[in-house]
């Protein structure tokens, strides 16, 4: 049965409006509440793999192979989460696109924050939180520009950002929302699409966070190595 397509794109940009909504309302969710306690999370890693730290600033002297392994852990640890929930919400076929947007941006904020940790870097002060809410920005594919910086207070730089995530996010579930229209293939292909949904997400945030990670490492190995250099000439 063929559709008129007169009444496909508008019921796309339905859809595309709709899944942006429900994108927006779960980031802000997630803003609000959805929060890794960062104590609890040094002593899992302390725990269990062994890591000898006492803050996540020692983070920068752990060998980079090991902190590879934890952050693809952590990615797909939260793909095999959004597996699981999307396949449950989408029995409901589209009419679910609202609760499973608000667990899957809860997934997403929490492989960020554990992403963070990872790689050194806590949200402690607002400088921190809006440097975790550029990384998520960025692992959605938005495109901040050169010229894009933090001017405001956070609680305006941060609605600005979510607003630009929602509407990236939000058009890339809108296929999830068509596949729904097919409740029996719905559970199968939405938990498939929020598997890889989260998996170019973390991808990209594991990127953003490597590259920040080796460069701040880089520049503390040159400051030691400095000042052996310093106190040698005094010897």
């Amino acid at each position: 049965m063929c559709i008129d397509s007169s009444y496909a794109k508008p019921a796309a940009g339905w859809l595309r409006r709709r899944a942006q909504q429900a994108m927006r309302a779960g980031l802000w969710s997630a803003y609000r509440r959805v929060q890794i306690d960062p104590v609890r999370y040094l002593l899992h890693l302390r725990r269990t793999h062994g890591l000898p730290i006492k803050s996540f600033r020692d983070m920068f002297v752990i060998p980079t192979p090991v902190i590879e392994y934890l952050a693809e852990s952590a990615v797909a640890a939260s793909m095999k989460m959004a597996l699981v929930e999307g396949a449950g919400t989408g029995l409901g076929g589209v009419l679910t696109i609202v609760p499973d947007a608000g667990l899957l941006a809860a997934i997403t904020v929490r492989m960020m924050q554990k992403l963070s940790l990872i790689h050194g870097f806590e949200y402690a002060s607002e400088d921190e939180v809006a440097d975790l809410w550029i990384a998520t920005a960025s692992a959605a594919g938005v495109d901040l520009g050169k010229d894009f910086l933090r001017k405001e207070v956070i609680e305006r730089f941060v609605p600005r950002l979510i607003e630009q995530i929602a509407v990236r996010a939000g058009s890339d579930l809108v296929e999830r929302a068509l596949a729904r229209l097919v409740p029996v293939l719905s559970s199968v292909v939405g938990g498939t699409l929020n598997y890889y949904f989260v998996r170019e997400w973390g991808r990209r945030a594991h990127q953003h966070f490597q590259e920040k990670h080796l460069l701040l490492r880089g520049q503390r190995q040159r400051g030691r190595n400095d000042e052996l250099t310093f106190d040698f000439r005094l010897l």
